[in-house]
């Protein structure tokens, strides 16, 4: 039933924003095109609401079936949006500038020539998925361990069959390298159906790998993810714990309410004392209760480092300077650590410009 009220919750918020989203389109583009001669209103009306057929039509395909063409008509959408976001700064710019002087429409056509080709960059840069190695150093371990963190897969409608291979490829060349993976929520998007079959990149590893959901894991159905994790033989921990040698992980869900939480005495129940104590927890919030409840090291994901400029810079105040990156505090004579990954996939637009899509090796070693 959760899952039914999630999906059409999803439905609904794009079907409701959508007149707004036109209207907000067509003064924009009004704007911008009355530096360029007459504006035609209903040419223009008729290329908005095309725009906005393409957003909302092929959301009800992919939630039954994914398909090749309902994948690129979202990748096109989503680019479309970047534009927008990107157009709207520019126009913002040179409303002001226009209080002053007189903009002159080359200097216009300059900027979106600008942002054309960081676009082209963005694009590109967010299908590279970069190797970033840390080390962080506990008291306890009897030897060396390597994690490979990683979070925000988002398989979905923009990273699919083709993203789910390479990302398999850059595991393999990791693997000799490390002792386990732990996945920090939203390995799904939500924008299309989660088949049973469809993680099987994970699957036939020579490490395990470890789950918890984040809160785009619900959207497709809580249900439908972990049997696909399931199938490939993951370790699905939501509101439980994995240990592998001296390392005790815990799975802390991002709960909706399907998944029952945990109070502070129920987490200070599943800390060991004699171990390096990990909860996977897919937003960076908590951290200082998590520590104080005795955890060492908290692995999250969620913020994608803001994904692109301006919203690096917002994301970073909105997690409270915790937007991504390694954190260390001294605790008791010991560092406690918080690590937020950027993520590997892309949320709604298919562009990175600032950040990386990522993974990282997180190395372990004695202090």
């Amino acid at each position: 039933m959760l899952v039914g009220v999630l999906m059409s919750y999803r439905t609904r918020r794009i079907l409701f924003s959508s007149p707004l989203f036109m209207i907000y389109e067509f003064f924009l583009l009004g704007y911008l095109l009355s530096f360029f001669g007459y504006v035609d209103s209903l040419y223009l009306l008729v290329v908005v609401i095309c725009l906005e057929v393409v957003h909302v039509v092929p959301m009800f395909f992919e939630s039954r079936k994914s398909t090749v063409v309902g994948r690129f008509l979202c990748t096109c959408y989503g680019v479309w949006e970047w534009f927008l976001l990107m157009i709207t700064i520019l126009m913002s710019i040179v409303y002001v500038t226009s209080l002053f002087v007189i903009v002159d429409k080359n200097m216009i056509l300059i900027g979106l020539s600008i942002i054309a080709l960081i676009g082209v960059y963005a694009f590109i840069n967010a299908r590279r998925i970069v190797v970033r190695k840390r080390v962080l150093s506990f008291p306890n371990l009897s030897r060396s361990y390597s994690i490979l963190h990683l979070s925000d897969v988002h398989f979905g409608s923009l990273c699919h069959e083709w993203s789910m291979s390479k990302l398999r490829y850059k595991i393999v060349e990791l693997e000799d390298e490390c002792d386990l993976i732990i996945i920090s929520g939203d390995l799904a998007d939500g924008s299309c159906i989660v088949c049973e079959d469809d993680f099987m990149a994970f699957k036939d590893l020579s490490v395990p790998v470890v789950f918890t959901s984040g809160n785009h894991d619900y959207y497709p159905g809580i249900k439908s993810v972990h049997r696909a994790c399931r199938s490939a033989d993951m370790i699905v921990l939501e509101n439980d714990s994995f240990q592998y040698d001296d390392l005790n992980i815990y799975g802390l869900s991002y709960s909706f309410g399907d998944i029952d939480m945990p109070s502070d005495d129920d987490l200070k129940n599943i800390i060991e004392g004699d171990m390096v104590n990990i909860v996977n927890y897919h937003v960076p919030h908590g951290w200082d209760v998590l520590c104080d409840v005795g955890f060492n090291l908290q692995l999250s994901g969620h913020t994608h480092g803001g994904q692109f400029y301006p919203v690096t810079w917002l994301s970073n105040l909105l997690f409270e300077g915790h937007g991504m990156g390694l954190f260390r505090k001294r605790v008791d004579e010991n560092y406690k650590y918080l690590h937020v990954t950027c993520g590997v996939g892309c949320m709604d637009v298919p562009m990175r410009w600032g950040t990386k899509a990522e993974i990282v090796l997180l190395k372990l070693e004695n202090e």
